[in-house]
């Protein structure tokens, strides 16, 4: 069975800054995401397999030190 491709995908907050960034396949997330706050900085990013979160998430600060490191089974 042929994996459908992916395709680069972009949320945005209701003021049109952009929320996330990532990739979608078949309808699901797929691959590296990134979410951003308001002002731009960055907030978490992680991978997906089929919509689940897979691998090491990391959470920043608004400075972009990492508040956080999650390991994903």
């Amino acid at each position: 069975m042929k994996k459908p491709a992916k395709k680069r995908y972009i949320k945005y907050h209701n003021d049109g800054s952009v929320w996330a960034k990532g990739f979608i396949a078949g309808g699901k997330m797929e691959g590296k995401w990134t979410w951003f706050r308001k002002d731009g900085s960055k907030m978490r990013v992680g991978n997906f397999v089929a919509d689940t979160q897979t691998g090491t998430w990391t959470t920043y600060a608004k400075t972009g030190r990492v508040v956080k490191v999650t390991k994903m089974k």
